[in-house]
């Protein structure tokens, strides 16, 4: 017998032993999982209260079914959120919060399915995965692909199977039928979108998709009926993140995060439901993507291991109901961003950590939405009203709505003296959270990757790596933005900060934030900061000082600081990104300073292929911008 398969087949007894995720299931005793996944929508549906809504078969479902209200995707976005799911972490502490990242994982990080297969089970994925991390499939599927199904397991063996269709998808909204079978002058609009055809012909064609999944989802049924293992299986049906409408999918606050989800658990496994579970029952329990790993492990009767960040809510080892649901929002495609969200029951609690960006930045993929469009040619023509206008200006650098009172979270609470103390707590969960969960948006996506080539180590290790790491500076540096009356000293004290790149970065991005006036106060300090030992920190000081110069020569020089940075070649993609936004954030662009920057390269011979893409999209805003 091989060494490496002894040794394999002692580690698996150990396992056994131990009682860890390893642990072998008996397949007479596990039962099917099956997932049945959407794209781009919220619980747009009839079984949700939707009037407007044409979804029979999902409805049926959630007669007999338990219907989750407080669902949330952690992520807005699909690559984050399912890259969430898959990890069974909050996909900031392993570096891959970006929309379409590609970074490694520590050795000791393992995706769910692995688990799964240890125990005896099928794993099948048909056919969408979208992380951000560099995988094995074939460890982590038996079958990946569009062909993938668990009717081609071996005999005997219990099956976990993914089903993913794409016909509710934001780009399927865009499709060229000039007549939707659902009226557009009855849609719903919510109070953010302005009132215009466009729009109403984008709602209602996104209820026609609606209408399509529901027929797929029947289709999924019916096909597990007819192998007669609907007794035998468990099913999930959830959508990756809000609707595919701007101010949906992206968004960090509630109607980009909420979701539907759906668990049926035959009476066969009822010793695995949840406390709350009836048919047709309705769970206010607190979900996120981030559970979803160790509950499927937790029905499968496995622990889930140390490392996994969310809460089992069904199975042998359901968990505590967690008192709050955290979310996340970072670079969008090729616009950097970086946001943080907190719910409960009642509460949407949304940290901006760059309020001078707008929730609404211009996304060219976005931008190919017919609402989108319209919606941000209106603000710019200055005829929308102050709701509706609120997307494309700048953030507040935190935001809180009573979803009871405001489902549509249009009025901000935050600075209300009434609601002081429920700020107040959910600013402090969501501080102890980022600590404890090592988030890395506490660093710029360029600087973290510096730092990990650095210290050669995976993001997923990198704050574990800096045991001296000077929080209490990185959160006087990130909250300055909460605290307007800060002097310009302490700033200064920040800029000058030798603790950390991270400190320099914030406190920068803080001066762009408070305006020109008091940039001029400390233009002294970012000017040195223009030859930081940190691309990030010269990116943030240069856009600063380009936007509020004190004088041309500064303007020029940081100007040229910008350009340099831009370069894929020399600065990374992650600089070049960031660099280029911070010129096309500028109100002008002198004509030398283009001729510079359409001289660049855009791409990088040695870049991750996603992450290569977004500074030829930046050339694009820049040199052919869509139109409104």
């Amino acid at each position: 017998m091989p060494p490496d398969f002894t040794r394999s087949l002692l580690a698996v007894c150990l396992l056994g032993l131990a009682g860890l995720p390893g642990t072998p299931a008996s397949a007479a005793a596990s039962p099917n999982i099956l997932w049945l996944s959407a794209e781009d929508h919220g619980p747009h549906l009839g079984c949700y209260g939707d009037g407007y809504a044409v979804t029979p078969n999902v409805d049926a479902f959630a007669k007999r079914s338990l219907r989750y209200t407080h669902a949330i995707s952690t992520a807005p976005v699909c690559a984050p959120a399912r890259t969430t799911i898959i990890a069974g972490m909050y996909a900031p502490a392993l570096g891959a919060h970006h929309m379409r990242s590609e970074v490694q994982r520590p050795k000791w990080h393992r995706l769910f399915p692995e688990y799964l297969r240890d125990a005896g089970y099928h794993t099948t994925n048909s056919s969408k995965t979208d992380y951000n991390f560099f995988y094995d499939s074939k460890a982590v599927w038996d079958e990946s692909s569009r062909k993938a199904h668990y009717k081609n397991r071996p005999e005997g063996k219990p099956f976990f199977a993914v089903f993913n269709q794409t016909c509710t998808h934001e780009s399927q909204i865009r499709n060229k039928n000039d007549n939707p079978s659902h009226d557009p002058a009855k849609a719903p609009l919510p109070p953010y979108h302005p009132d215009t055809p466009e729009v109403r012909k984008d709602w209602a064609q996104y209820y026609d998709r609606l209408g399509k999944m529901d027929e797929w989802f029947a289709k999924q049924i019916a096909a597990l009926e007819e192998t007669g293992l609907q007794d035998d299986t468990i099913v999930f049906f959830w959508a990756d993140h809000g609707s595919g409408m701007p101010r949906g999918k992206r968004y960090a606050g509630w109607s980009g995060v909420h979701v539907p989800l759906i668990v049926h658990i035959p009476d066969k496994w009822k010793h695995l439901r949840p406390e709350d579970y009836s048919a047709g029952g309705i769970s206010g329990r607190l979900v996120g993507f981030v559970d979803f790993a160790p509950t499927i492990l937790s029905l499968a009767g496995l622990r889930a291991p140390a490392f996994h960040q969310g809460r089992a809510f069904a199975g042998k080892f359901i968990a505590e109901a967690p008192e709050f649901s955290f979310g996340f929002r970072g670079r969008m495609d090729e616009r950097p961003d970086s946001s943080r969200s907190v719910f409960n029951n009642r509460f949407a609690y949304i940290r901006n950590f760059m309020p001078h960006l707008p929730h609404g930045q211009s996304l060219h993929y976005q931008l190919e939405t017919p609402t989108t469009r319209v919606w941000r040619r209106l603000f710019r023509q200055g005829k929308l009203n102050a709701v509706q206008a609120r997307f494309w200006q700048p953030k507040a650098p935190e935001e809180l709505y009573d979803l009871q009172a405001d489902p549509h979270e249009t009025k901000n609470l935050a600075g209300d003296p009434a609601h002081q103390a429920t700020l107040q707590r959910f600013r402090g969960a969501l501080k102890a959270h980022m600590q404890a969960t090592h988030d890395l948006g506490v660093f710029p996506e360029g600087m973290f990757h510096d730092k990990c080539a650095e210290l050669g180590v995976t993001p997923g290790e990198l704050i574990k790596s800096l045991p001296d790491f000077p929080w209490d500076d990185l959160h006087a540096a990130r909250d300055l933005a909460l605290h307007p009356s800060t002097d310009a000293q302490q700033v200064k004290d920040l800029l000058n900060s030798g603790k950390d790149a991270s400190i320099r970065y914030w406190a920068a991005l803080y001066v762009l934030y408070r305006g020109e006036h008091f940039a001029h106060k400390v233009h002294g300090e970012l000017k040195r900061l223009l030859s930081d030992s940190s691309r990030s920190v010269q990116v943030a000081a240069a856009e600063t000082l380009a936007f509020y110069p004190p004088d041309e020569e500064t303007r020029d020089l940081a100007m040229l600081t910008l350009v340099a940075n831009a370069d894929p070649e020399t600065a990374g993609p992650y600089h070049s990104v960031a660099a280029l936004n911070a010129l096309e954030h500028l109100p002008t662009l002198p004509k030398a300073v283009k001729d510079r920057i359409a001289a660049l390269p855009k791409q990088s011979a040695s870049a991750p292929k996603r992450a290569n893409a977004y500074a030829e999209r930046m050339h694009k805003h820049i040199f052919r911008p869509l139109p409104d």
